[in-house]
C-alpha cells in the first residue's frame, strides 16, 4: 500500500512539475489591477495623495501607464499575434471619452442619492462607483478584443464590491448603481442611458448550456428604468421597456413593455398576540 501511494504521489508531483515547465511567468492578478488603480487615481485624484507640478509631469504618466500596459500584454500573452504597443495607445486614446463617460455616472449617483453630500464623497467611498469604473476601463479592453485582462479587472471589481458586470456587457451613460451587493450583469446584456439598479438585481440568462456561448443570453434594460432590490430579469429575448420601474423581488423571464411598472405582491398577514 505504501509503494502504492509513493508511486501515485510520483506521478501527481510529476504531472504538476511538466505543467510548471510549460507556463511562462506572467504579471500576478494583483500587478495588473495595481496598473489599473494608477489610471484610475490619475484620472479622478480624489482616490490619491500624489501631487503633481505641471501638465508634463501628468502627461509623463499617462505615457508610463501606457507603455506598462502594453509590457503587461506581452508578458501575459494575452494575444499572440497582435501589436501589443498600437493596442496599448488606442485604448490610451480613448481614455478622454471613458473619462466623460464615469463623469457621467458620478452625476447620476451624486444626484439620485439623497444621502450623497459631494461628487467628492461618491468618487472617494461608492462601491458603485468603484465598479462601474473598473468595468469601463475592462469593456475598453474588450473593444479592442483584448484578452483575460478584461475579466481580471472586472473580477477584483467583484472581488472587492460584490458586483459582478461582465466586461462585454454593454452600458450607456449616466449609469447608477446603489449599494451594489449582490448584482449580477451578464455578458450579452445591453442596458441603456439613466439605469438605476438595487442590491441584489440579476440580470441574467435563462439557461447556462456552453452551446449558447455566442447568443445574446442575457435581457436588454432600456433609458430610465429603475430595477428595485433582488428583481431577478432572465433571457436575451427579455426587454425592458424605457421609463419602466421594476419593484423588489419581481422574477420576469419575458419583456414589458415602456412606462411599465412591475411589483411582486406578497401575502402578509402580521398577528398581534398583545391585542387579542
Amino acid at each position: 500500500m505504501r509503494l502504492y501511494h509513493r508511486t501515485m504521489n510520483e506521478h501527481f508531483y510529476r504531472q504538476i512539475f511538466d505543467k510548471h515547465q510549460h507556463v511562462e511567468a506572467v504579471p500576478s492578478n494583483k500587478e495588473i489591477t495595481s496598473w489599473a488603480l494608477q489610471v484610475i487615481r490619475l484620472l479622478f485624484p480624489e482616490q490619491s495623495k500624489q501631487v503633481y507640478i505641471d501638465v508634463h509631469q501628468l502627461r509623463e504618466e499617462f505615457v508610463r501607464l501606457e507603455k506598462e500596459l502594453a509590457l503587461i500584454m506581452n508578458a501575459t500573452k494575452a494575444c499572440q499575434n497582435c501589436n501589443n504597443e498600437m493596442l496599448a495607445k488606442a485604448f490610451f486614446e480613448q481614455l478622454p471619452d471613458l473619462y466623460l463617460l464615469l463623469n457621467t455616472d458620478i452625476q447620476a449617483i451624486f444626484n439620485g442619492d439623497p444621502a450623497a453630500r459631494s461628487e467628492f464623497e461618491v468618487i472617494r467611498t461608492y462601491p458603485g462607483f468603484f465598479a462601474i469604473s473598473f468595468y469601463r476601463m475592462a469593456h475598453g479592453l474588450y473593444q479592442h478584443d483584448v484578452p483575460l485582462l478584461p475579466r481580471i479587472l472586472t473580477e477584483y471589481a467583484h472581488s472587492k464590491t460584490g458586483i459582478d458586470i461582465h466586461p462585454a456587457a454593454e452600458i450607456d451613460e449616466y449609469f447608477y448603481i446603489d449599494h451594489g451587493t449582490g448584482i449580477v450583469i451578464g455578458e450579452s446584456c445591453i442596458i441603456g442611458k439613466n439605469v438605476k439598479l438595487y442590491q441584489g438585481v440579476t440580470l441574467g440568462a435563462l439557461s447556462v448550456a456552453k452551446g449558447l456561448a455566442f447568443t445574446k443570453r442575457h435581457p436588454t434594460v432600456e433609458d430610465n428604468v429603475v430595477i428595485y432590490a433582488g428583481a431577478t430579469i432572465l433571457g436575451g429575448e427579455t426587454i425592458i421597456g424605457h421609463d419602466s420601474v421594476i419593484g423588489g423581488n419581481v422574477w420576469l423571464t419575458k419583456s414589458v413593455p415602456p412606462n411599465s411598472t412591475v411589483y411582486h405582491k406578497p401575502d402578509i398577514t402580521v398577528f398581534n398576540k398583545t391585542k387579542v
